[in-house]
């Protein structure tokens, strides 16, 4: 007659392996028929262990004496050095101002590329000649905005964006916006056939 398969049984105990396997038996440390072995953590374990101990004592040192940087050390380092990236930045990138933009236009150094970035940015709301289209005429004497040199790069620079004039400013950068008010200059009160009749406020340069 079979047992039911419910019926509890004692397995059977693993076979004991030798203390070349396991390490030296421990002794005092026998239950229930088991024996437990003293095992050592594997070597590389107790070196990491013991060198992040070291490096913590090392890190905590430097942070108090100041070998090390703190965050807000970092932080100090990294504006200062943002700092002098902006203020390289703008010795490099003069004032624009109305005396300034006389004498870049008077020079005549930016006329050429001026004409060619008009042609290339402009030409499409303003005409190939600046006579107009969907921008106002530019070479007649009226500007919507103001007909001064600084008004010139300030609209060519920020745009006029209740207007749908973009701002070029980021894409012409400076020798550009130089040359396309050099340009503009260049064309006012010249009055080009077929332009588009005058808008704005009329403006006579001194």
């Amino acid at each position: 007659m079979t047992e039911p398969l419910w019926t509890s049984r004692r397995l059977p105990m693993p076979e004991t392996k030798p203390e070349e396997e396991f390490g030296v038996l421990i002794e005092g440390h026998t239950y229930d028929g088991i024996k437990e072995y003293d095992n050592p953590m594997p070597k590389w374990w107790l070196y990491t262990f013991y060198a992040s101990i070291v490096w913590g004592v090392f890190y905590l040192v430097g942070i108090n004496v100041g070998w090390i940087d703190t965050y807000e050390d970092t932080l100090k380092k990294e504006n200062a050095r943002i700092d002098a990236i902006v203020a390289q930045a703008a010795e490099a990138s003069p004032e624009i101002t109305p005396e300034y933009l006389r004498e870049a236009v008077d020079s005549g150094e930016y006329l050429e590329s001026g004409k060619a970035a008009f042609a290339a940015y402009c030409a499409s709301c303003h005409g190939q000649n600046g006579e107009g289209l969907v921008g106002p005429n530019l070479t007649d004497s009226s500007w919507l905005h103001g007909g001064s040199l600084m008004d010139i790069y300030t609209v060519a620079d920020q745009g006029v964006l209740e207007k749908a004039m973009p701002a070029w400013g980021a894409v012409l950068k400076h020798d550009g916006l130089l040359g396309v008010v050099s340009y503009i200059d260049s064309i006012r009160d010249t009055n080009v056939e077929g332009g588009k009749e005058a808008q704005g406020t009329v403006y006579k340069p001194e």
